[in-house]
């Protein structure tokens, strides 16, 4: 992720020194007169987060950089992901990614919204990144994670990173790994996996839990 934000800084840095504002009466124009969600203080976000100041500001450079409105749709999340794998097809992780983001389910993920994400995946408690990880399996959010759900997810990391990562795949191993991780959470064999499960299970597993880094790499 730090490589992906030094990618993001990057791209920043050049912009602001190659583009230029040629026609700054019409740009102020345009910015008076659009609707831009603002984000709220950096004082707030800092207390609320994880995160320095600093980090902060080179996040939201980055942020408006990639999206001028302050927000970001799925779609735009779609591309900005794909670039990062390149070897693979990363549009179905994106859209469950942009789900967990998606707090409040309006469509649209905020500044806001993507800092209080990335400061659980990044410098959260294992308890924290373990109730996120269960938000994002639970694909409908309804509280409990299906066989299928779990299967949809590790489907779209698998095809996310690539043929060329995983050159003897065959077709049926992600199944085959979610009928193992299924049968140790589902404990009380009642066909879904509550939130307690889960956080248990991959707590007392190391197996699972080495698993579970996959996820973290990815985002």
């Amino acid at each position: 992720m730090e490589k992906k934000l030094d990618s993001v800084s990057a791209r920043v840095d050049t912009s602001s020194s190659s583009s230029g504002r040629t026609k700054d009466s019409i740009e102020d124009e345009l910015e008076l007169s659009a609707v831009r969600h603002r984000p709220e203080a950096l004082e707030q976000l800092e207390a609320q987060t994880r995160f320095s100041r600093k980090e902060l500001q080179i996040l939201y450079r980055g942020f408006k950089n990639e999206c001028p409105s302050g927000v970001v749709n799925e779609d735009t999340f779609k591309e900005i992901y794909a670039q990062f794998f390149p070897q693979g097809d990363a549009s179905t992780y994106a859209h469950f990614l942009f789900n967990a983001f998606d707090t409040d389910h309006n469509g649209s993920v905020s500044f806001e919204d993507f800092v209080m994400g990335l400061s659980i995946l990044l410098r959260g408690s294992v308890q924290e990144k373990l109730n996120w990880a269960f938000n994002l399996y639970d694909i409908n959010k309804d509280g409990y994670i299906t066989k299928e759900e779990m299967l949809d997810i590790i489907k779209s990391i698998y095809d996310m990173m690539g043929k060329c990562t995983y050159p003897i795949l065959k077709e049926e191993t992600p199944r085959q790994h979610v009928e193992i991780f299924f049968q140790k959470m589902d404990k009380n064999r009642d066909g879904v996996v509550t939130i307690d499960e889960f956080i248990d299970c991959c707590q007392n597993d190391e197996n699972i839990m080495r698993s579970m880094q996959l996820f973290e790499n990815v985002i």
